[in-house]
């Protein structure tokens, strides 16, 4: 039986210590705050462990529950729960904010403490988004992580600060007021906001597609997608580095897990039905994203455009299932799903370390731009090299993270259909362009300029952020099996929700 509520306390800690911090310290006391963040961040990065070593693999349904009655009037409940999908999730959430808070250790000087409150209270927040089963509760968390979000990207920002933190809010706001239009309707229909009684809840063809868009432009913005993406480069520009690490690594899969928890296994005959469309957004983010990249001279552009290219191979992972399942393969389209899922935890490892490595830079020459440097690894080498494993990461080099998920979804792809698995196949191509090309201009050639000149590599603190993450990206690279064997079961159990009609 499970003793310690563990969901809360991975939920609540960071939330209060952000409060502990606001209160006990402030600007002048900035070592004060950055200890306390970081002793917060590694204990609720410890807390979430047992979510891990206690999972049992064998069975999909929710693990370390907790629910009791939150307004009576609407039967919302506190519901938390966790499966094979969402923990993994959680863990890489804990892992990444205690590498942020390094991150800034030194380079944020304005209002620190209220800079590490805000992203502690944001890791509770979208921990609770992962965890809700209560859709409700879902919704208060997914909202609520605009909040801190917004106040890092307008306060800690660039000069277009205000900008792309209006755009942002107002993008993903939009779209959250169409998914609350949904859960309203689901809601009249079962009674319960429970997230778990809405899966089994028969629902019309005609239903089910209104139901569909509605999570599609809900969770299209948020992972983004192709035409509603404009929204990100902005924002990861303009963002410090923290929060672009937490931006890539973390909060687009907020998208990509709202298709794995509602739309698919509450609407699979729309799903089916509009399978097409979600896999020619998908092969348009791939293909089409991935010549836009190729173009950027902004470091952080480029980076941000890439994302967006490989979170098209999550959504591709997800819905070709329905195709390969229509041919009767069941472990093809186990493949696929689980490839996508791979690919979300790997763009969180790669991403969040290639936009470190650009910080990195930035905080010493405070320029993004390409054509501001050249020959950095005659100042930096160990930099150089931490840097070029993760544009190789990038590129879909196999024995690292990027090729697993990558792989796995084309390979899916291959028994379906030939063409959509070769469009996915050009990623290999062109994010090895655009990632070892701005490699080259950046780390490769002579010293540019004084500037350059007067580098210096990369020190301890750096040199443990970078080095956890390249562990991270080399682990799973050479060995996924246990992150394959923890969302084996919950897999199969969404494939079985997906091939069974509510009409």
């Amino acid at each position: 039986m499970q003793e310690l509520p563990f969901l809360s306390l991975v939920i609540w800690t960071p939330i209060l210590g952000g409060v502990w911090i606001l209160l006990a310290s402030g600007a002048r006391n900035a070592p004060s705050s950055r200890s306390i963040a970081l002793l917060v961040s590694l204990v609720t990065f410890a807390l979430s462990l047992p979510l891990w070593s206690q999972f049992e693999t064998g069975t999909h349904a929710m693990q370390f529950q907790e629910k009791s009655l939150w307004i009576d009037a609407f039967a919302i409940y506190y519901h938390l729960g966790v499966d094979g999908i969402s923990m993994p999730l959680i863990i890489l959430t804990t892992f990444t904010t205690v590498l942020v808070v390094l991150a800034g250790w030194e380079v944020i000087q304005y209002k620190p403490d209220q800079y590490m409150a805000a992203f502690l209270v944001l890791e509770g927040l979208m921990i609770g988004a992962f965890s809700a089963l209560d859709a409700m509760l879902f919704y208060v968390f997914w909202e609520a992580l605009l909040i801190p979000m917004f106040l890092i990207i307008g306060v800690w920002g660039g000069p277009q600060r205000i900008y792309a933190t209006v755009k942002f809010f107002l993008y993903t706001f939009f779209g959250s007021v169409f998914m609350l239009v949904a859960l309203i309707y689901l809601y009249r229909q079962a009674g319960t906001f429970s997230i778990l009684a809405m899966h089994d809840l028969p629902i019309g063809l005609h239903a089910q597609v209104l139901i569909f868009f509605a999570f599609l432009v809900a969770f299209a913005v948020k992972v983004p997608m192709w035409p509603v993406h404009t929204w990100l480069p902005d924002a990861h520009v303009e963002a410090p580095t923290g929060g672009s690490v937490i931006l890539a690594a973390v909060m687009l899969k907020l998208g990509a897990y709202g298709f794995l928890r509602f739309s698919l296994p509450i609407t699979p005959d729309a799903s089916h039905a509009l399978d097409w469309l979600m896999i020619a957004l998908s092969l348009i983010a791939i293909v089409y994203i991935g010549f836009v990249a190729l173009v950027q001279p902004d470091m952080k552009k480029l980076i941000a455009y890439s994302s967006i290219a490989h979170m098209g191979f999550a959504t591709l992972g997800f819905f070709i299932a329905f195709r390969i399942m229509a041919a009767g393969d069941l472990d093809g389209a186990i493949l696929g799903v689980e490839g996508g899922i791979v690919q979300l935890v790997s763009h969180g490892f790669i991403s969040g370390a290639l936009f470190l490595c650009v910080g990195v830079m930035y905080d010493r020459m405070h320029s993004r731009m390409i054509a501001d440097y050249g020959g950095v690894v005659n100042r930096m080498p160990v930099f150089a090299a931490f840097m070029m494993l993760f544009a190789l990461a990038n590129s879909g080099l196999p024995g690292t993270s990027g090729f697993v998920g990558e792989f796995m979804v084309i390979l899916s792809s291959f028994k379906t259909n030939f063409w959509i698995a070769f469009l996915a196949a050009t990623t290999l191509v062109l994010g090895a362009a655009y990632s070892l090309w701005m490699y080259k201009r950046v780390i490769y050639g002579s010293v540019a300029n004084e500037q350059v000149a007067a580098l210096d590599d990369i020190g301890m603190r750096e040199t443990f952020v970078l080095g956890a993450l390249a562990a991270a990206v080399l682990l799973l690279g050479v060995w996924p099996a246990p992150l394959l064997e923890v969302m084996g079961a919950t897999v199969e159990h969404l494939l079985a929700q997906m091939t069974t009609s509510k009409l």
